[in-house]
Formats: structure tokens, sequence, C-alpha cells
């Protein structure tokens, strides 16, 4: 019968705080992706329920999100970009948020 070896290597640690340097200073944007599942007016009526946005505005957004692929619809600090993605994602819309170059 054969002994099985376990050999340890060492293993590289990388400190989150060092992956990506925030400047506190820069706002978060929230940013809706095209997708082929939400009808156009869903997205229209999505934008306007939770942003507050008038028709024209959330109109011109969805235009944006289904020709360019995107749009950038929120911006704020990292907590309110947050609260934004999560209640789009409730909705079933495709977003994420970055900080602002």
């Amino acid at each position: 019968m054969r002994s099985a070896q376990l050999s340890t290597s060492p293993v590289e640690l990388v400190d989150p705080s060092l992956e990506e340097e925030h400047d506190l200073d820069k706002p978060w944007i929230v940013i809706v992706w095209n997708d082929p599942i939400n009808l156009m007016v869903y997205v229209t009526f999505v934008l306007r329920k939770v942003f507050g946005f008038s028709e024209s505005k959330a109109h011109k957004l969805m235009l944006d999100v289904h020709e360019k692929g995107r749009a950038v619809v929120s911006s704020g600090d990292r907590t309110e970009a947050e609260r934004d993605v999560h209640r789009l994602h409730s909705h079933g819309l495709w977003a994420t948020m970055e900080q602002e170059d």
C-alpha cells in the first residue's frame, strides 16, 4: 500500500486594503447594463420608480442602455451606490457600481 505524502507550500495572502485604493473624495457611479431579458418599457418604468425620474429622462437613459449598452443612472457615496444597485437588482435589472474616474 502506498502512503500519500502531504506537502504544504507557502500561500501568498493579499491584504484587501492594498488590492484597490479608493479615493474617498471621488463619487461612485451606478451603471445599468443592457440585457436580453427586460423590455425597454420595463426599464423605463423601473428608472422612474426607483429614482423618481421624469418620463423623458427615464426614456433617454433607457435608450442609452439599449443603444450604447449602458447608462449611468446615479452617483454618490459608496453606501448610496450600493443601495441603488441593490434596488435595481431587486427589480431584475443588471447594475454595477464603480468609482468615477
